[in-house]
């Protein structure tokens, strides 16, 4: 029989296990700050080794018994694992030690349904808890019908067990039929940047680097920040002015973890596809933090599972107000190309740094040649100088025109597609990945 259980908890005791079989291991002071982020009060740590996890408690006997007598001389609501539990291993510890139990997975996924604002948000969020608790609907539910064998022992048709998961699976396949909508809403949406060549550039990072205050100085937006750890879930696009390439779309998106659950990687899939196709990422790093390495680490697995590994990155070193005398700057390789970023966002230092290396990035989209105008071909170096993209012009004896120009490539496609010009006679064939 299990135990009743509690509507809700607080107080919580926290339990981090290294093992030796793991080949890169969690990090306890981020459980403190995840239980901190969901709003529980951590008031016990445990600690202990194992060379592997046990099937059935995932502790031993012995550490079982100490996690019981915990509970009971704090009297704790919650036991939080920093680890993966199976539904088995759930289930064993809560009959064990008579207090609910939570793992990583769960506690992730509760503090993105506390984050989440937007109605595709919150679809997402759900998607990947209705996934999570489909393998654990037997934990701790007294209140479960069985059907039971003899003469007036059966029990309903269909258990309560029965009905829970049948249930589960319309409600999955309902979120996952208006995600598909939502899914096509936003590839209609990007069709239409990609068609009118406006770039997009997506903020990744470990979850706290400073991304959405960084968002909120280069755009003048007000997207929730506070200290902690996944303090905003629901992407947020916003249009960013560059001087040589016009407008672009600055993407702010979820932050990402050590060993994010793979549900909700799956369920953020359409949210994240924005930076699957990115133009080019900035990739905002904690450099006040002593295990930014792992971190950088960490997002690069992130972005090789959702297919943005290929994409285009700049460097963006946040948080230089807590290092001791270290001023903004932007570090280039051997052909001048902006790498890194060394900024503050709190304090607005090397923002303006971040947008002339974007702006260098992203001149790809620039078209910068000398044309050969004959003179009927007026009418293109009227146009021309209409959009100011003429830097310089030089008239040959035979009345052949030279203009060096520097153009947005979507502003010359537009006049060149006025003028009946083939766009192939001046740029390179396009490509459309759709």
């Amino acid at each position: 029989m299990f135990f009743e259980r509690p509507e809700s908890g607080e107080r919580a005791i926290l339990v981090h296990i290294d093992l030796a079989s793991e080949a890169e291991a969690e990090d306890p002071k981020e459980l403190e700050e995840l239980a901190l982020s969901a709003g529980a009060d951590p008031i016990c740590f445990m600690n202990g080794s194992r060379s592997d996890p046990s099937p059935r408690f995932f502790l031993g006997k012995g550490k079982v018994e100490e996690l019981a007598e915990l509970v009971r001389l704090h009297e704790a609501d919650l036991v939080i694992f920093n680890h993966a539990l199976s539904p088995a291993q759930e289930r064993n510890l809560e009959r064990e030690i008579k207090c609910r139990v939570l793992d990583r997975t769960g506690l992730i996924l509760d503090i993105f349904a506390q984050r989440a604002r937007t109605h595709e948000g919150k679809l997402q969020v759900e998607l990947a808890q209705l996934e999570h608790m489909s393998t654990r609907l037997v934990r701790g539910w007294t209140h479960l019908e069985r059907q039971k064998g003899g003469i007036g022992l059966r029990g309903p048709g269909e258990t309560q067990l029965e009905t829970d998961r049948r249930l589960l699976r319309a409600r999955i396949k309902a979120i996952l039929k208006r995600l598909d909508k939502v899914r096509r809403q936003r590839d209609q949406g990007r069709r239409a940047r990609v068609r009118a060549e406006i770039a997009t550039v997506s903020l990744v990072g470990y979850t706290n680097a400073g991304k959405s205050t960084l968002f909120n100085r280069l755009t003048t937006a007000s997207v929730y920040v506070a200290d902690q750890l996944f303090a905003t879930l629901d992407p947020t696009l916003r249009k960013v002015q560059l001087p040589d390439v016009g407008p672009i779309i600055l993407a702010d998106t979820v932050g990402f973890i050590r060993h994010l659950p793979h549900k909700l990687v799956e369920a953020f899939r359409a949210t994240l596809q924005e930076t699957a196709e990115a133009d080019l990422l900035l990739h905002v790093i904690d450099c006040h933090d002593d295990e930014r390495q792992a971190h950088i680490a960490q997002v690069n697995d992130v972005l090789t599972e959702i297919g943005a590994d290929s994409r285009p990155v700049l460097l963006v070193y946040n948080k230089i107000d807590l290092l001791d005398d270290f001023s903004a700057r932007i570090d280039r390789d051997e052909e001048g190309t902006p790498v890194r970023v060394w900024l503050s966002a709190e304090t607005g230092e090397g923002a303006e740094l971040l947008l002339q290396a974007v702006n260098e990035r992203l001149s790809g989209l620039m078209f910068e040649d000398v044309l050969q105008l004959s003179p009927s071909e007026g009418q293109l170096r009227s146009l021309l100088y209409t959009k100011d993209a003429v830097l310089n012009e030089r008239i040959d004896e035979d009345g052949r025109i030279s203009l060096q120009v520097r153009i947005q490539q979507k502003d010359f496609r537009q006049l060149l597609s006025r003028l009946d010009i083939p766009a192939e006679r001046y740029l390179p064939v396009r490509v459309d990945n759709e």
